[in-house]
């Protein structure tokens, strides 16, 4: 077997191990009493399901595991058989985990990482579960935003045209007489622009000169006006000249205008400002934490890092963008999930579910 493959069977063992071991802190740390049924008796909740061991399941915390389900999961195992089924898989990971431990996984750097992850997730929704909550932005807030940035909820008509550059009337006839020029699939009319076309700058894209409003001043006013004439998706203009020379033109797409009113969007706004405030809230907690821990960075032994199947130039990989701002880690499959996640069910959350889910 190959490194890779080995890799893979290593990794979904691990994460299974995971599972079972934050299964069984859930189950050690579970509160019975607090989650008793109307007129279930507190003693009830304390007699043991299983043991497994020394690990041991109670009524209660069986009961919190189920009761942790959505209404829908929950439906699904009020009979004795399905409760059966419920708890059978419990005793399957608690059996799992006793092995991981035993083998020293618990230990192993993948299984940290997981629970070094999960805990961070926990701590921030633990950190911001009440500290903003949508009902704290008000109408009057919203309104002010509203107020303030007018070029979101209002906006102009917009078109999209490819262009194919000619020098002369000649060129210009020659591309028009081809009938790659008609319909409305892009793919031969970017043949025709790598063909023909002199715009270097454009060329690469297929002549792709994006969405732009009547007022634009990034885009030739000749070009504006004829690319604002065509009609439908697909058309194509005849030759327009500019101080470059002869453009042919393709229709590609069409915004309409945008006027929205204070009322379609006030939902909208109150949940990008609670959003916002909230993110703005983590990244002053852990700017905070930052500035209390000893941290020491030496950014020049970046340069000796080496990425399996890549040159040192390729450092992020293909294909993955450098992280956004207040990101705390790059958005690639592997690397360390301590970004500031929106407080509320942990991303990846799935992986530490109950059996029955």
């Amino acid at each position: 077997m190959s490194r890779r493959p080995r890799l893979k069977v290593l990794s979904r063992s691990l994460g299974l191990v995971a599972l079972g071991a934050l299964l069984h802190l859930a189950c050690e740390h579970a509160t019975p009493s607090s989650q008793a049924a109307p007129g279930q008796r507190p003693e009830e909740l304390g007699e043991a399901l299983a043991k497994i061991d020394e690990t041991v399941i109670t009524v209660g915390e069986f009961q919190n595991r189920i009761n942790q389900q959505s209404p829908y999961v929950r439906a699904r195992y009020t009979s004795i058989e399905r409760k059966k089924e419920f708890l059978d898989n419990l005793v399957r990971f608690e059996v799992l985990a006793k092995e991981a431990r035993g083998r020293g996984l618990e230990k192993d750097p993948e299984v940290l990482l997981t629970m070094k992850q999960l805990m961070i997730q926990k701590l921030m929704k633990e950190e911001f579960e009440s500290r903003v909550k949508l009902e704290d932005i008000s109408d009057a807030m919203c309104q002010a935003y509203f107020n303030a940035h007018p070029e979101e909820y209002n906006k102009p008509e917009e078109v999209r045209v490819a262009h194919l550059l000619v020098k002369d009337e000649k060129s210009a006839k020659k591309v028009l007489a081809d009938p790659r020029v008609k319909g409305q699939e892009g793919e031969n009319f970017r043949k025709l622009v790598a063909e023909y076309s002199q715009d270097l700058a454009t060329k690469e894209r297929g002549g792709d000169l994006r969405y732009f409003d009547a007022a634009s001043k990034e885009i030739p006013a000749e070009i504006v006006k004829a690319a604002f004439a065509l009609q439908n998706i697909g058309d194509v203009s005849a030759p327009v000249r500019s101080s470059a020379g002869l453009h042919i033109l393709k229709l590609t797409g069409r915004h309409k205008a945008l006027n929205r009113s204070w009322e379609e969007v006030k939902l909208q706004i109150r949940n990008k400002l609670y959003r916002d405030r909230r993110q703005t809230g983590m990244e002053e907690f852990v700017k905070g934490l930052r500035s209390k821990a000893k941290i020491e960075v030496h950014e020049d032994r970046l340069a000796k890092v080496r990425i399996e199947g890549t040159g040192p130039e390729a450092y992020r990989g293909p294909g993955v963008p450098p992280p956004a701002p207040g990101m705390f880690h790059p958005g690639a499959p592997g690397a360390p999930q301590a970004g500031p996640a929106m407080p509320g069910t942990p991303s990846g959350a799935g992986m530490i579910q109950p059996p029955g889910q």
